[in-house]
């Protein structure tokens, strides 16, 4: 039963390569690489190939799975996703507008515990898998229950499959989408942990301003210390992810006048 997890990890670091090439290939919006993780953490000039490197390194790892049990595919796998989970606990810390980028421009979603959740759910799975007897190919030709325990699992974990649900539905990507009405987002924004963290210290429950740029839509407050609340709602998902910021007043007062222009 060891084997059991062999395939998805195959067939997931498989999607990975060929979305991550494709991403690539297809060159998307200016600046679209630069929100997707690993891309987000070098330079401009390297985004497209560290995305190609990683899809490379996917590749191998999956072929390995698949033709051997050599124990350099198996631990390298556990190492793989052991580093991703560390990456995308990054990430959402250090540039919570960025998507993981594991499946390419369909991952570019904020980082949130379902991704999180999946790296982790996937590491488990390749240490499970070390110690298996037998290669990835054979694995797939005898299906069991825990593989199928295991597709549910990464199915719940995965918010991709939202994406492609609604991409097939509007056929277009999030920041060309129409967005939900704005009192919608606020409902979703007051129903997060980042507003019921602030709206005590808050002066009204009424946004003064609010603007969409791109995949987001901005709600901004005033405290009581006169500071700026600025909370900004993803657009896509049944459970969006909510981002908050704090602009002091001084702050505020140096930041230049703009109009916001709608995505």
């Amino acid at each position: 039963m060891l084997e059991s997890q062999l395939p998805l990890l195959i067939v997931l670091l498989s999607m990975g390569t060929v979305a991550k090439v494709i991403t690539v290939r297809s060159g998307g919006e200016p600046g679209s690489l630069s929100r997707l993780g690993p891309a987000v953490l070098v330079p401009g000039r390297m985004q497209a190939p560290a995305l190609l490197i990683c899809a490379a390194g996917e590749l191998g790892l999956a072929a390995g799975l698949l033709l051997t049990t050599h124990p350099l595919f198996r631990w390298g796998t556990v190492a793989f996703f052991a580093l991703s989970t560390y990456v995308l606990v990054e990430l959402r810390r250090r540039r919570p507008d960025a998507g993981c980028g594991c499946f390419g421009e369909v991952s570019s979603a904020p980082v949130g515990l379902r991704s999180i959740g999946r790296t982790v759910a996937l590491t488990v799975m390749a240490g499970l898998s070390v110690w298996s007897p037998v290669p990835g190919w054979a694995a797939m030709i005898e299906p069991s229950w825990l593989m199928a325990a295991g597709v549910a699992v990464l199915a719940v974990l995965s918010p991709e499959i939202e994406e492609m649900i609604d991409r097939v539905r509007f056929r277009a990507p999030c920041e060309q989408r129409p967005g939900p009405a704005e009192s919608i987002t606020l409902a979703r924004l007051r129903s997060s942990g980042a507003w019921r963290a602030q709206q005590d210290e808050l002066t009204s429950a009424e946004p003064y301003d609010s603007w969409r740029e791109l995949c987001w839509r901005f709600f901004a407050f005033r405290n009581h210390d006169l500071d700026d609340v600025v909370f900004a709602v993803y657009l896509s998902g049944r459970r969006p992810a909510v981002r908050m910021a704090v602009v002091s007043a001084a702050d505020s007062d140096s930041l230049p006048e703009y109009t916001p222009v709608s995505a």
